[in-house]
Parts: C-alpha cells; sequence; structure tokens
C-alpha cells in the first residue's frame, strides 16, 4: 500500500480508549459509533465503511463479505482482535485489503475472569446476590446456597499448555488444586513450572472437578466437547469456557446441563455470539458473561493503541507487524 497522502477516513465500530482516539485523530479523520451496549447493527456498519478508508473493528464485528464489498476503495481492516475469526481474510486478500490484528497480550485478563467463573458458579454467588437484592436472606449458615469448595479440587486444562491456560494454572495453585492437563502434543515447560501432569483427555473429563477449556478454534476442537464427552464428566463437575464458544456443542451442553450430567457451566463464550440458546439464560447453574476475557482497561488501552500503531504504519505505506495477509501490500511485479 502506497503512503495515503491526504488524511484518511477512519471509521471506529466502538468507543475506544482516549489515550488511542487521541493518538487516532491525529493522524485521520475519525467517525466513532459511540454506543458500546451493544454490537453494532449490520446495516449500521456497512453504511459506515461506505465512508471510510479505514474499517477499525473489534472481535465481535463480523466483517464478511458484505461489508467487504460495500465500499471498492477500502483500504484495510485494522482489527483489535487477537485472532481474525470474524473477518473473511480470503475475500480481503482477493480485494487486496489488509487485514491487521493485535498480539496475544490478554492471558491474564483472560485468566482472571476464568477464574471468576469458577468462584461465582461452584459458590453460588450469582444465585445469592440475586436474592439479597430480592430482600432475601436463609441465613449465614443455610445449607440453601451451599455450593462446591474450589479449594484442593482437580482442575483440568484442555489445551493447557498455552499463555492462558497456564495463567489459569498459577491461580489454581494458589487454591491448592491438583493440576491435570491434555494437550495435543506435550508442554514439558509447563509441567517443569507448575507441575501439571498430562493426562488423556477421556481421562482428564473422567477426573476433573473442573474442565477448563483453552484451545484454540479450529476444525478439530469445533465441538471437541458435545454428548460423548459430557458423558464422561462427573455428575459434580463445573466446566468453564473463556476461549471459543464453537468449542463446545451448547445443544450438548443443554442436554447435559438438564439430565444433571454435569452440574453446571461458567460460559465468556458462545457458539453463535451474541445469540444462545434461551435455556441457558434460564438455568441457574450456568454463570454467563458477555466476552469479557480482555476486559480490563489496562489491556483494552494497549490493545486499541496496537491498532493505531498498525493503522499509523498503513498510512505511512509500512507493512505492520500485525497484518495477517502482507502479500497484499507486496509491490505489483
Amino acid at each position: 500500500m502506497d503512503a495515503l497522502t491526504a488524511r484518511p477516513r477512519v471509521f471506529v465500530s466502538q468507543p475506544i480508549t482516549p489515550r488511542a482516539l487521541e493518538r487516532l485523530r491525529a493522524i485521520a479523520e475519525v467517525k466513532i459509533n459511540t454506543d458500546s451496549s451493544r454490537i453494532i447493527a449490520k446495516p449500521k456498519l456497512i453504511a459506515a465503511v461506505k465512508k471510510c478508508d479505514i474499517l477499525f473493528s473489534l472481535l465481535h464485528d463480523k466483517i464478511d463479505r458484505a461489508v467487504l464489498a460495500a465500499n471498492k476503495n477500502l483500504r484495510a481492516v485494522a482489527s483489535m482482535s487477537i485472532t481474525p475469526d470474524n473477518i473473511d481474510v480470503a475475500e480481503a486478500t482477493k480485494r487486496g485489503i489488509p487485514v491487521t490484528v493485535v498480539p496475544p497480550i490478554v492471558a491474564e485478563a483472560t485468566a482472571d475472569i476464568h477464574f471468576g467463573l469458577m468462584l461465582a458458579l461452584a459458590r453460588n454467588m450469582i444465585v445469592g446476590d440475586r436474592m439479597v437484592r430480592a430482600a432475601k436472606f436463609p441465613g449465614s449458615q443455610s445449607n440453601h446456597l451451599a455450593g462446591t469448595a474450589v479449594y484442593g479440587k482437580t482442575i483440568g486444562l484442555v489445551g493447557g499448555g498455552g499463555r492462558i491456560g497456564k495463567a489459569t494454572a498459577r491461580r489454581a495453585r494458589g487454591f491448592g488444586m491438583k493440576l491435570i492437563y491434555w494437550s495435543p502434543r506435550p508442554k514439558p515447560e509447563a509441567e517443569a513450572e507448575l507441575g501439571m501432569v498430562r493426562v488423556s483427555l477421556d481421562e482428564l473429563l473422567r477426573e476433573s472437578d473442573f474442565v477448563s477449556l483453552h484451545p484454540p478454534l479450529n476444525a478439530e476442537t469445533r465441538h471437541m466437547i458435545s454428548d460423548k464427552q459430557f458423558a464422561l464428566m462427573k455428575p459434580t463437575a463445573f466446566i468453564i469456557n473463556t476461549a471459543r464458544g464453537p468449542i463446545i456443542d451448547e445443544a450438548a451442553l443443554v442436554r447435559a446441563l438438564k439430565k444433571k450430567k454435569i452440574a453446571g457451566a461458567g460460559l465468556d463464550v458462545f457458539e453463535n455470539e451474541p445469540k444462545l440458546p434461551p435455556a441457558l439464560r434460564a438455568m441457574k447453574n450456568v454463570v454467563l458473561t458477555p466476552h469479557l476475557g480482555s476486559g480490563v482497561l489496562e489491556v483494552r488501552d494497549q490493545m486499541a493503541n496496537i491498532v493505531v500503531d498498525n493503522i499509523e504504519a498503513l498510512i505511512e505505506g509500512r507493512t505492520p507487524s500485525n497484518c495477517v495477509n502482507p502479500e497484499v501490500l507486496e509491490p505489483s511485479s
């Protein structure tokens, strides 16, 4: 991409941190969707893309063929996502549109929310909060909300040798938990550092009190947790997912919960975000959060500023270090 001679028009799909926005406004004409409470509607996104040179998108924005085709002069898609899961990179490449992402800097923030889901689920904290707000107080030693201990239990980390898996394991060690993991390949560094023991996936499912999901989403991991896997789990066990929603077959999860094959689920990600089965919303033994894994202001500020770095590089005719299809930026022979 040649350097842009005029100030480019950048559309930002949701509010970003003030420091990043200030930097972006110094190098571009910026329009922003100011509603941070909901994902921008597709017609509104398409209308905005028609009037911009560069799209600053977030992970939840679905940048499909229709969005990319809305403006034949679209110069780039700069995403705040770590992986371009919701971007049709093949279509963007076909159209000569560079796509940039951000590096994996969310491990500690995601591990926090992961462990928070475990605690809230096991100790009935959400149900208790709702009761107190409804002026119901069963008593400090009532068994009405008696839950499950986290300390000293077994946590099984699926794909646990990665950044977020290891960050979760470090927290689990603080709770005196037994750490087992499954990964396609051994992770000797994680084993040495954290005392994690590699087992088969079936053994992990049978032994774990908390099944903790951390694999990347790909053809092999899509629906890797379904009816067969839930049948192996303890009826007292919980499953926690802060990775990607489609790793769990949600229809199978609903069946397992209704039949009490497992005790509950803590979910920060969903198979068809932002939609989810109505049955999950109605279950008291399910804790749901709206993909808050990286939702720490310091992390979001760092992420947004990396996107601005990428946009600045594109404006100046440089190849950003986080471009997933750099071939579109190579000079044509």
